[in-house]
């Protein structure tokens, strides 16, 4: 590993552990990702609470809750703590606009979020992040892992000549692409949105940096040419998936919520459970302008 490399990860992996007085919290990794125990989310948090939750998801940018009993009210009232509820895209007719329920069965051709992603980037305001709630596990209770990865690492770990290239770049967001590269069109009801973001974006809550393209939504760098843009991208995509350091893995089970930082993260959903069936509802919450 290079130099600046390992600067980076010895910057995460040797900083003190927070303690935290109204939960424990064991990491799922040196670099992303906690465990929380001690919280019943069906219940309104007390501002100290709040407060340190505020503080682990930002430290960590995935927070995973087991054993939570949350009615859809209560999974949107936990949302709403930590901002606005961003409404569904194309909610079906006579549902709740804000939860999107996600279910895969032997019926499924494909599964929402099977490859590596950030949720809505086309948006001009892409949500802070989105919180999802398993409610049905495939049988045996194995499979459709969720793997995550660190973006901020992800900038951190290239070189700096690189980082300094990327630094100056935009790159424009088509929320038609994951419809044409399914071959479909979008409905005449939806209303596309493009929006050009910095390659490297700014955290908005706490400044920190980090690597703000995703194969599903990124057309391309406006700067460069579509060749010099297609061979970046790719560069970095592979980067992102292929550097385990990067990584978690949270391992679902019934009653499990899973709390992750839109910005600060990718995430990609495993499908390895066909046929069986597996049912949870996700609530997102409206982000922010993101700048360079």
């Amino acid at each position: 590993m290079e130099p600046y490399a390992l600067e980076a990860v010895a910057h995460l992996t040797t900083r003190p552990a927070p303690s935290y007085d109204t939960f424990s919290l064991t990491p799922l990794t040196p670099v992303l990702g906690a465990e929380i125990a001690g919280l019943d989310l069906s219940r309104t948090l007390t501002p100290a609470q709040e407060k340190e939750l505020r503080h682990a998801f930002h430290t960590h940018h995935v927070l995973v809750f087991r054993d939570q009993d949350l009615t859809p009210e209560q999974h949107k009232g936990f949302a709403g703590v930590f901002g606005d509820l961003h409404p569904v895209t194309l909610p079906a007719e006579g549902s709740d606009p804000h939860i999107l329920e996600i279910k895969a069965t032997k019926d499924s051709k494909a599964v929402a979020g099977n490859g590596w992603h950030s949720d809505g980037t086309a948006d001009a305001e892409p949500s802070l992040g989105s919180m999802l709630y398993i409610t049905t596990m495939p049988e045996g209770d194995v499979g459709g892992d969720t793997l995550f990865a660190n973006m901020h690492l992800a900038y951190e770990l290239l070189s700096p000549a690189m980082r300094g290239f990327l630094d100056g770049l935009t790159a424009l967001h088509d929320g038609a692409l994951p419809w044409t590269a399914a071959g479909q069109t979008p409905p005449p009801e939806y209303d596309v949105p493009r929006t050009e973001h910095p390659v490297v974006v700014r955290h908005p809550e706490t400044g920190r940096r980090l690597l703000f393209v995703n194969a599903p939504y990124t057309s391309h760098i406006t700067q460069l040419s579509r060749t010099e843009s297609d061979a970046l991208l790719a560069m970095l995509y592979a980067h992102v998936a292929r550097t385990p350091l990067l990584h978690c893995r949270v391992r679902w089970q019934e009653r499990t919520l899973v709390f992750w930082d839109n910005r600060s993260v990718q995430h990609h959903a495993v499908w390895d459970y066909f046929p069986h069936t597996r049912e949870g509802r996700r609530v997102a919450i409206d982000g922010q302008p993101l700048k360079g």
